[in-house]
């Protein structure tokens, strides 16, 4: 990976072995669509994506979020709050049962949702240092739902849906 830095080289990497866990049958794609699966699509890397922000604490309390199943919840803990470079915010969730979380769950719509992206939204998986977390949208996902209906995924709320076009992370194929 000559030519590029250690921050694309990481994104690339780990985009491969996503590939190539899927494709290994490990993950959402059915069956009948192993044969002709050859990864997933991605906006190209774009540094300015990844964002280092300082999280706002609020308290903890317990969310019940609608899922992508009729009549279905999931139950996460609301642990703070970012503001993005655009002056939109996003909430950010631990697991319920998880004290320490070391990485939050961000799930967040944008302009491209049902566009260029999965319609109910995607997903980020948020590191936290202290009193600050790293969002990097390179790394937003699509949730297993969008490949496969046997999943139930939960729905971004109506306060992490964004007026900005996220152009980073998976798209839908082109």
């Amino acid at each position: 990976m000559s030519g590029i830095g250690e921050w694309e080289a990481a994104l690339l990497d780990f985009r491969a072995r996503k590939d190539t866990h899927f494709k290994s049958s490990r993950g959402p794609i059915l069956a009948a669509n192993l044969a002709t699966f050859t990864g997933l699509a991605y906006f190209p890397p774009d540094p300015a994506w990844n964002m280092h922000l300082k999280l706002k604490r609020i308290p903890p309390e317990p969310v019940t979020l609608a899922t992508t199943t009729p009549g279905e919840t999931q139950t996460f803990v609301s642990w703070g709050v970012v503001e993005l470079p655009s002056g939109e915010r996003l909430t950010l969730y631990a697991r319920a049962g998880d004290d320490v979380p070391a990485s939050l769950f961000v799930p967040f719509r944008d302009a491209t949702s049902g566009a260029q992206t999965y319609g109910a939204g995607r997903y980020l998986d948020a590191p936290t240092d202290g009193n600050t977390v790293t969002l990097d949208f390179n790394r937003a996902y699509h949730p297993y739902c969008a490949f496969n209906d046997a999943y139930t995924c939960p729905l971004p709320p109506a306060g992490n849906r964004l007026n900005i076009a996220v152009k980073a992370g998976e798209r839908l194929p082109v």
